[in-house]
């Protein structure tokens, strides 16, 4: 059974186990202040700090886990990221004073010091941009650091924008993009066992993303017009097309569709005479 370390509060957490769940996966804990749980009777899930996940992995202590892709790089760890599981999306980025002249990182002068979470990231990110720049470590809150002379500049997640400008700052420069990532130790992928329970683990949770972006649409349609209809619904192999019981002149055809093109696919589909429309979400979907 793999012990999987999961985010134990905020929105990563919560992101993360409606995830498994929908994959079939979900928590069975004995309390809502349990440090472990099992996850679909599959799996064991180990609760701990967001931050903390890469050193579990990495040790040992956990053979794989889910957490932001800017923590797995600030640890430094040696892990391994099997797939993006694409929710918690944000980046990390360089801000200054509104009213403080700086437009791009390159406004920066020698020993500008930056306020900032992610110590290591913002080393390399200010070493790369050749600026020699004194980092100032901080537990939170850096978005006070310029307004109280801690900082000149912080480095800081922002995900709306909306925490910078009330509290007089704007963002300058992107450091890098994050989002959830499914990482497992060296040693689990050297198991064979627990590889192949972790790749097929991120086949599961990868099946449910697939699905929330597409729906299955099921219709009517005059058999003399399929060859317009395949054209409109192309499905991912092309569209199902079956022989209905006494449907004369109509034939049913099922097919998958991106969510985005619903509105317009039933629009043409009616165009052309299509009947009985039926629009469904989709559970989970397997190349």
């Amino acid at each position: 059974m793999l012990r999987i370390a999961l985010p134990n509060k905020g929105r990563l957490a919560e992101d993360a186990r409606e995830l498994f769940a929908d994959a079939g996966l979900e928590v069975r804990a004995r309390g809502d202040r349990a440090l472990t749980a099992s996850l679909g009777g599959e799996f064991q899930a180990l609760f701990v700090r967001a931050a903390d996940i890469p050193e579990f992995v990495a040790d040992g202590a956990a053979d794989a886990g889910v957490t932001g892709w800017d923590l797995v790089l600030e640890s430094g760890r040696d892990v391994e990221v099997l797939a993006d599981l694409e929710f918690g999306r944000c980046r990390l980025a360089v801000a200054a004073k509104e009213d403080g002249g700086v437009t791009a990182v390159r406004d920066l002068t020698p020993g500008t010091r930056v306020a900032t979470v992610f110590p290591r990231l913002t080393r390399d990110f200010f070493a790369r941009a050749g600026v020699a720049a004194e980092v100032v470590p901080v537990s939170g809150a850096a978005e006070i650091a310029p307004h109280i002379g801690i900082a000149d500049v912080i480095v800081d997640l922002v995900s709306t924008g909306s925490t910078l400008r009330v509290n007089g700052l704007r963002e300058v420069e992107t450091v890098l993009e994050s989002s959830a990532r499914f990482i497992v130790s060296r040693a689990t992928r050297a198991d064979v066992a627990k590889g192949r329970a972790a790749d097929e683990l991120v086949a599961a949770l990868q099946s449910v993303l697939r699905a929330r972006g597409q729906r299955y649409l099921m219709a009517n349609v005059p058999r003399a017009e399929l060859d317009r209809v395949k054209r409109v619904v192309p499905g991912l192999n092309g569209p199902t097309v079956i022989d209905l019981m006494n449907g004369g002149a109509h034939v049913a055809v099922h097919a998958v569709v991106p969510a985005t093109a619903v509105y317009r696919v039933v629009a043409e589909l009616k165009a052309l005479g299509a009947e009985g429309i039926l629009v469904t979400r989709i559970e989970r979907s397997m190349p």
